[in-house]
């Protein structure tokens, strides 16, 4: 059985065109085969922001945990579970001033764990979550996807190459507080369509 993990960020529920855009990509990819969908919404889950005591319970051994660090370290496993046991990971995330919500941040400090989901070599980081595909379904207000301000999708792009996923594709509606914001958005929606197909 294939495994898509949805992960939105969006704080806007059915308004937002994000989660559009990554539902329609799930429920298109999932009826191509049989399919579990696993849905983490990081508006909604209380990711919680790293500090010296969670930095140091992720890095510790299991067995070697204590059981304060066990309690801390929950989350952060629970969420590279996650990411192991998904074939395809869908993303629908907004740029939030020119960059991630701060809530993808706190998620990407918790799934980044040396030993686990990438590894120290001698030629430098190795990811070690390989042959996984992965999308990012993108919404902004203004910021142009691609442009010198966008600093939200070559960072999650670099991010999950960083892990070892490197077959990352993107559809975004950009700019659809402007202009012709409606018509940026069908088209996005039709983007969605040619990758799902």
């Amino acid at each position: 059985m294939n495994t898509i993990l949805h992960i939105t960020a969006s704080i806007r529920d059915g308004e937002s065109v994000s989660r559009s855009l990554g539902t329609k990509l799930v429920e298109k990819l999932s009826a191509k085969q049989d399919t579990k969908v696993l849905t983490r919404d990081l508006a909604k889950n209380d990711i919680p922001f790293i500090d010296a005591e969670r930095f140091a319970a992720n890095l510790s051994p299991y067995a070697e945990r204590s059981s304060e660090q066990h309690e801390l370290a929950k989350v952060a496993d629970e969420l590279i579970e996650e990411l192991k046991g998904a074939d395809t990971i869908v993303f629908s995330v907004p740029v939030y001033n020119f960059s991630v919500p701060a809530t993808v941040k706190a998620w990407a400090d918790l799934v980044a764990r040396a030993g686990t989901t990438f590894q120290y070599t001698a030629n430098g980081p190795e990811g070690l979550l390989t042959g996984k595909k992965a999308y990012i379904a993108i919404a902004s207000g203004g910021t142009p996807i691609g442009s010198e301000v966008d600093f939200m999708s070559p960072w999650l792009k670099f991010f999950l190459g960083f892990l070892g996923i490197t077959d990352v594709e993107m559809v975004a509606a950009d700019g659809i507080m402007g202009e012709g914001g409606e018509e940026k958005i069908a088209e996005a929606h039709e983007e969605v369509e040619r990758l799902a197909a």
